[in-house]
């Protein structure tokens, strides 16, 4: 395995530490918009941790999931924003 095959696996490996991190946000957030940017955090890093393995495996399919995994953030994030907008704030005076 050469070098810049270790250094990607590590990297992967140090994403994957983040992972737990955010998994620990996502579970007790104190606002769903904390959550919801942990989730965020938590697609973003599952991209990148995806991209370092197709790199170090040279594996195309796993870049074609990352793909998909990014769109499903992005939709992830739509859906929370438009469901935001749906309900009243409390503090909102009418």
């Amino acid at each position: 395995m050469s070098d810049l095959q270790t250094l990607t696996l590590a990297l992967a490996g140090f994403l994957v530490l983040n992972l737990a991190a955010g998994l620990w946000r996502i579970l007790n957030g104190p606002t769903p918009a904390d959550r919801m940017l942990a989730a965020q955090l938590f697609g973003t890093t599952g991209v990148a941790v995806l991209l370092l393995l197709a790199h170090a495996q040279d594996t195309p399919a796993l870049r074609d999931g990352a793909l998909v995994f990014a769109l499903f953030g992005v939709l992830a994030a739509v859906a929370f924003v438009c469901r935001g907008a749906a309900e009243p704030h409390p503090d909102d005076e009418q």
